[in-house]
């Protein structure tokens, strides 16, 4: 999937606009609790950056996965190449996955603040179920409704949710982050993978990856 443009303030102004309209399972905060939730998730936003790696961080082998929660060819590379790969190798110890957001849109930028926002060891869990409910939450009506729904199952308070969506900081550092993966990694579309130095473009097959993984190994 091609990038466009990239993400603008009034994309933000969307996402904050939708949290403090309370939506369903994200009842509406009070000014000063919403601004000190705000302030705390400034705070945090170390935390809420970091690296989030699957499968062993001592492992040899990196892919480094540039990813959009909204992209149907990277929910492709989830269901299809990922789950041998994990079996293979990331579940092996010989290699790991990090990801790295790059979302395309607005519906994309909430996904994957909500992402940051669960508890680590829920990370990847709520990927697979943004990948595997993709179709219904990024073209729902209200999409932060949607996504409340899915990080109410990972445990997340509504409080928590709200103050996510409506964290400017994370948002504006997920968009600077962008900005660099495009001028430095020279990222157009995703998903974009690097496994060391081999740049592979698209939601390829099991296969590719494979050899990909095995020439790192010699």
């Amino acid at each position: 999937m091609t990038a466009s443009n990239f993400l603008s303030r009034r994309q933000f102004s969307w996402l904050v606009a939708g949290a403090a309209a309370g939506v369903a399972a994200v009842p509406m905060l009070s000014t000063r609790q919403a601004f000190a939730q705000s302030q705390d998730s400034a705070q945090d936003l170390e935390a809420l950056l970091k690296n989030r790696v699957l499968g062993d961080p001592d492992a040899p082998v990196t892919i480094d996965e540039y990813s959009s929660l909204t992209c149907p060819h990277c929910r492709a590379f989830h269901e299809g190449a990922l789950p041998p790969l994990k079996e293979n190798y990331i579940d092996t110890g010989k290699v790991k996955l990090v990801m790295h957001d790059f979302p395309l849109d607005g519906a994309a930028a909430a996904a994957a603040m909500m992402a940051r926002c669960a508890p680590e060891e829920r990370y990847f869990p709520v990927i697979e179920a943004l990948f595997d409910q993709q179709a219904e939450w990024s073209r729902a009506d209200n999409v932060l409704e949607s996504l409340a729904q899915i990080g109410r199952f990972a445990g997340m308070s509504p409080d928590t949710l709200q103050s996510c969506f409506a964290n400017e900081a994370l948002f504006n550092a997920l968009r600077e982050r962008r900005d660099a993966y495009s001028e430095q990694r020279g990222i157009s579309s995703t998903p974009t993978f690097f496994v060391g130095d081999e740049k592979i473009v698209g939601a390829q097959p099991y296969e590719t990856f494979v050899a990909a993984i095995e020439a790192q190994m010699t």
